[in-house]
């Protein structure tokens, strides 16, 4: 679930939104899904790592800014590339608990 302060609300559609990280863009929403106990974005990342999307549970998501039309997340560059999974393969959903478990060690607070 998207974290309390996020500035997310219900049914609100981040796709095409620039997503960052606490040291730069790593992408843009490529898909979103809101199903209870199941909310995530696919982050393409081809301007930053070609060929990849990455799985960002909702609960990684730090803050939404609708004016700037951009979603910052939890942790470095770096430790989103280093992950577990990559969708969009099955086995990708049978690590979802994997990475929202990694995500949930990275949260820290947003520099003002």
């Amino acid at each position: 679930m998207y974290v309390q302060d996020s500035g997310y609300t219900s049914r609100q559609t981040l796709v095409g939104f620039t997503v960052e990280a606490a040291d730069g863009t790593i992408g843009h929403v490529d898909r979103q899904q809101d199903q209870p106990g199941m909310q995530h974005l696919v982050v393409d990342t081809s301007v930053w790592m070609f060929g990849r999307s990455i799985l960002i549970p909702a609960g990684a998501v730090a803050g939404i800014d609708t004016e700037t039309r951009t979603v910052k997340v939890s942790g470095t560059r770096e430790e989103i590339k280093a992950a577990p999974g990559s969708p969009p393969t099955a086995k990708w959903l049978t690590t979802a608990s994997a990475v929202g478990n990694y995500y949930l060690s990275l949260r820290r607070p947003l520099a003002p």
